[in-house]
């Protein structure tokens, strides 16, 4: 008997190691495993991007143990999300909601997370939760994470909590719903960054639903007078759509930051494979959505939206 608890101690200690050994990859944790049944990790960034993301969330941390406000556990949960580390970020944010469960932002940014680790249901629930217990008016500055290049934020809670759930549905291809949503999203988009971000995901989902009518009258909003700070990606698909722009010169990334550039054709690339798909070239966009999920920037949204298509063609 004695030898035989000591085969089953032994045997669960393998089973741990095995479990612990599958759970990382040089070093670094799994993050989530995709639609498509692909394991990612922790990305490898350079010394000088880790340090910066650090630092963020040890204060971020270190705010939230000295007094866990709304806030705190707002930036604590977020500053986890750049980290890629979606599931703790959720599980913090989650414990603020049990804290302040009338928080419209708490229900916001976990909605985000979940995007991010592929849950779109539960996105969907928190998201719509969201838009239930914030105000219509006035709209309210998020402030960013990430400054962008003339250090004011552009979007505001309204704004992404309505962004988000159109995504949310989209990306599970209820395009009726996502147009919904979209619809009460256009009525907080307040500059062109707003407004082209907007515009671009309205027109695939208007395309995805066969609105073909809908999608061309939002091409009329799309000029070559817009002030784009943020969302250039966003503005080259829609002057793609509109025919300003050839779809091999989306396609090609002109970046010199290897980071941004793989960001970029997470972004750019999705939408040129759509453009091609719902113009009758299924297998051009194929090659487009394999070349997105090769990438890196297994967050970003158009990197998500291309998996989300292919694992609905593999279900075909």
């Amino acid at each position: 008997m004695i030898m035989k608890a000591k085969s089953l101690y032994a045997l669960a200690g393998l089973v741990l190691i095995l479990s612990a050994c599958g759970n990382e990859k040089d070093g670094r944790q799994l993050v989530l495993t995709s639609l498509l049944g692909t394991k990612y990790y922790e990305p490898v960034r350079s010394e000088k991007v880790q340090a910066r993301l650090d630092s963020n969330l040890n204060v971020a941390k270190a705010n939230w143990e000295k007094d866990p406000s709304e806030e705190n556990y707002i930036w604590y949960g977020r500053r986890l999300g750049y980290l890629s580390r979606f599931q703790q970020a959720i599980d913090v944010l989650t414990e603020g909601i049990a804290k302040f469960p009338n928080s419209a932002k708490l229900y916001r940014h976990r909605g985000h997370r979940y995007i991010s680790m592929r849950n779109f249901d539960l996105a969907i629930e928190d998201l719509t939760k969201a838009s239930t217990l914030m105000p219509a008016e006035p709209l309210e500055i998020e402030p960013d994470g990430i400054p962008n290049s003339i250090n004011t934020p552009l979007s505001s809670t309204q704004f992404n909590v309505w962004y988000h759930l159109g995504l949310a549905y989209y990306l599970k291809g209820d395009y009726v719903n996502a147009e919904k949503a979209y619809d009460e999203c256009w009525k907080t988009c307040v500059n062109d960054d707003l407004r082209i971000a907007c515009i671009d995901w309205m027109y695939m989902n208007y395309r995805r639903g066969r609105k073909e009518i809908k999608a061309d009258n939002l091409l009329r909003d799309v000029t070559d007078t817009m002030k784009i700070v943020e969302n250039d990606s966003y503005y080259k698909r829609c002057l793609m759509y509109k025919g300003l722009l050839a779809s091999d010169s989306v396609l090609k990334v002109t970046t010199k930051d290897p980071e941004q550039a793989d960001l970029a054709l997470a972004t750019q690339g999705y939408g040129v494979g759509n453009f091609f798909y719902y113009n009758g070239n299924s297998s051009r966009a194929k090659v487009i959505f394999d070349q997105v999920v090769a990438g890196r920037h297994f967050g970003a949204f158009g990197f998500i939206a291309a998996e989300a298509e292919l694992a609905r063609w593999q279900d075909r």
